[in-house]
Formats: structure tokens, C-alpha cells, sequence
């Protein structure tokens, strides 16, 4: 499923390009069964699509889909971050630092899969700090279906050359408004990164 995932993030496999269980097979070097429940997965994820007498298809980016799914990640984000203020241990805001400065150094690198990895894990902690299960798996169930969008916007040719270090101003006053025990700032700032991120991926798609 991950590798299959990373294909599909990265474009080796293209929108709307036929998935064939022989051609996956050889590719990822596993059996039949394996591929049609990883490619299961991915179609709840929302990666993949079943097209009737063609068979599983990578889906298409559509800008209405990006723009739902970034509202609905800024509305829980910005939740998450608010449990956090109330619920985390002190432990967990030193984990939270510690990871933005790993995303810190990811983005100096200018490496856009290390990026979405090292953001990946900053929100993992910041969901762990929530102290919801429920939210957790909601968030994770989104983040599948949000990743792509998220990959382009980090590696497009014609991304802004503003939009990194207004993530990484954001992510920075996220963490102080933690930091500072203000849960309506830090909810703020959250949704306000999603937004941003919205409105970058939206033009790309356009453009």
C-alpha cells in the first residue's frame, strides 16, 4: 500500500493511468491477493477509482474535491490543535518542538518528499497531544485522501516562493500559542495554514 501510495503522490503513476494487477505485480515484485487488497485500500483512500469495463484507475485531481477536503481538514486541524492546548503534557510540546525543527530542516533542504514527511510527523504529534481517538482516526482517514494535493503544492514547478516560509511562519506561531496555553490563537493560526495551503494547491490546478 505505501509503495504503491508513494507511486501514485509522486506521478510515476499518472492520473487516470489503468492499473493492471500483472503490471503491479512485477512492479512491486508481490502477489496477485496482496495487490487487489492494497488496491482496495487505496480506493477508500480515495487514490484509486473502479471504472466500469476498464477496472481500478488512478483518480483524477478535481479542484471542487482539493477545496472540500482543505475545508474539512482546517475545521479539525484547528480542533486538534485546541484539544491539544487543553490536554498535552508538557512532554508532548517538547515533542512538537522538536519535530518543527526537524520540518524546519527539511524545508531549507528543499527536498518536497522529506517535507511532506516531516510534516506528516508534526501533525502526528500534534493529533497524539489531542487525546482522541476518534478525531485521530478522522484526521488519518483525511490526510490519505488530502496527500496528493499536499505533494503538489510542495513540489509544483510554479509553487510560490512565499509559500514555505509562510508555513513555516505559521507552524512557528502555532507552536508558541501552545507554548502559551492560548487554544483560541493556535486554532486560529491552524485553520488559517490550511486555508494557505488551500489556496496554493487551488491555483496550481488552475494554472
Amino acid at each position: 500500500v505505501d509503495g504503491l501510495r508513494a507511486a501514485i503522490i509522486s506521478g510515476r503513476l499518472a492520473p487516470g493511468q489503468r492499473l493492471t494487477e500483472p503490471e503491479l505485480t512485477q512492479m512491486m515484485d508481490v502477489s496477485r491477493t496482496v495487490i487487489r487488497e492494497a488496491l482496495r485500500q487505496l480506493e477508500t483512500e480515495g487514490l484509486i477509482e473502479l471504472i466500469p469495463n476498464k477496472g481500478p484507475v488512478v483518480r483524477e485531481l478535481s479542484i471542487d474535491e482539493a477545496q472540500d477536503l482543505y475545508n474539512i481538514r482546517a475545521v479539525l486541524e484547528g480542533h486538534a490543535t485546541r484539544l491539544f492546548v487543553d490536554n498535552a503534557e508538557q512532554s508532548l510540546v517538547q515533542k512538537l518542538d522538536e519535530a518543527l525543527q526537524v520540518v524546519v530542516a527539511a524545508y531549507k533542504e528543499e527536498n518536497f518528499e522529506n517535507v511532506l514527511e516531516t510534516k506528516n510527523k508534526f501533525y502526528d504529534v500534534l493529533y497524539e497531544g489531542a487525546g482522541s481517538g476518534t478525531l485521530s482516526e478522522m484526521l488519518a482517514s483525511l490526510h490519505a485522501r488530502v496527500w496528493r494535493w499536499r505533494a503538489l503544492g510542495l513540489s509544483h514547478p510554479n509553487r510560490s516562493a512565499s509559500r514555505s516560509k509562510e508555513s513555516m511562519k505559521n507552524l512557528r506561531a502555532i507552536l508558541v500559542a501552545i507554548k502559551n496555553g492560548d487554544a483560541d490563537t493556535a486554532e486560529r493560526i491552524t485553520r488559517e495554514e490550511a486555508h494557505k495551503a488551500a489556496e496554493e494547491v487551488m491555483r496550481l490546478l488552475a494554472s
